[in-house]
Parts: C-alpha cells; sequence; structure tokens
C-alpha cells in the first residue's frame, strides 16, 4: 500500500476537489468525458463553484510527496435546487474522487472517515451521497454504514447517521 496523509481541505483546494469531481463523474472509464464537458454540466460543476462558501467542509488525501491522490468534500444545497443525493436541509451531500491508481489502497476509506468525523464536529446528524449503479465505490460506501433511502434513474442516495 502506498502511503498517504489526510489533511483538511482549504480555499486553495478548489482545483484538486475540481480534478477529484471529473474523477467521480468519469469512474466508467468506457463513458468518461472529457473534463471540459463535465464542468460545463452545471449540475456536477456546482459541487465546487464557489469553493469555499459557507458551510463547506472536507478533506484531501495527499502521498508522501505532498501531492493530491483524492479528496472527500461536503457542501449544503437548498430544497429548491437539490443535488443528486439530497436528502434534506441541512444534510450535507458529499462528493468523494480518488486518481485510478490509488483506489483500492485505502484512500478513499480514509476520506470518507474523516469526513464523517468533520460533519459530526460540526454538529450534523447525517451525510448524504448519490452513486450510480455499477460504480464500484457502491461496496465502499455500504461497507462505512451508508444505507439507500432512495434509488432512481441509475443511481442510489444514500445516508450515513455520523457519530
Amino acid at each position: 500500500m502506498n502511503a498517504f496523509r489526510i489533511r483538511p481541505a482549504t480555499g486553495e483546494d478548489a482545483r484538486v476537489l475540481t480534478d477529484m469531481l471529473v474523477e467521480a463523474a468519469n469512474w466508467d472509464p468506457g463513458r468518461a468525458r472529457p473534463r471540459v464537458a463535465v464542468l460545463e454540466d452545471r449540475a456536477v460543476a456546482r459541487y465546487v463553484a464557489g469553493w469555499q462558501r459557507p458551510g463547506d467542509f472536507g478533506c484531501v488525501a495527499e502521498d508522501a510527496h505532498g501531492l493530491p491522490v483524492g479528496a472527500c468534500w461536503a457542501r449544503l444545497f437548498p430544497a429548491n435546487a437539490p443535488g443528486y443525493g439530497f436528502v434534506a436541509v441541512g444534510v450535507p451531500e458529499l462528493t468523494l474522487g480518488v486518481y485510478p491508481y490509488w483506489r483500492a489502497q485505502g484512500a478513499g476509506r480514509a476520506l470518507l472517515r474523516e469526513l464523517a468525523r468533520m460533519a459530526a464536529l460540526r454538529g450534523h446528524a447525517r451525510v448524504s451521497l448519490s452513486v450510480s449503479h455499477g460504480n464500484f465505490a457502491q461496496r465502499l460506501y455500504q461497507s462505512e454504514g451508508y444505507l439507500t433511502v432512495a434509488s432512481q434513474g441509475g443511481s442510489e442516495t444514500m445516508v450515513l447517521a455520523v457519530r
């Protein structure tokens, strides 16, 4: 396993989060879209637009040289403009992205756990996410205690009660 460390995401991490958003959107190599196409999709780009807004929080995984290998962050969405994994006002929706080389090496799991810890410290009782059917990350989410609360249009909305 390669060594990595987790640190809090800052306002300067907008580019890193954008890179990880593109990775998350392109989880299926057979259906990958160019970076520009992913970011032109407003429904996707809003997960990083204006980072770091009040209420935004997250973490970044870095390799031994300080280079980002993944990130997990959460953002609140209003009821009149919900995200893909929206469950309720006040429940942050997370995004997780890890570079392919670093997948299945523990970085994604470590990022999810740190984000849950951060959510609890901020007083959130739950976090949510959306995952496409067939995405290998769904097994990771299930193993971390995320439960499916809705299934529609080829994706599942999952929720974790944070401790």
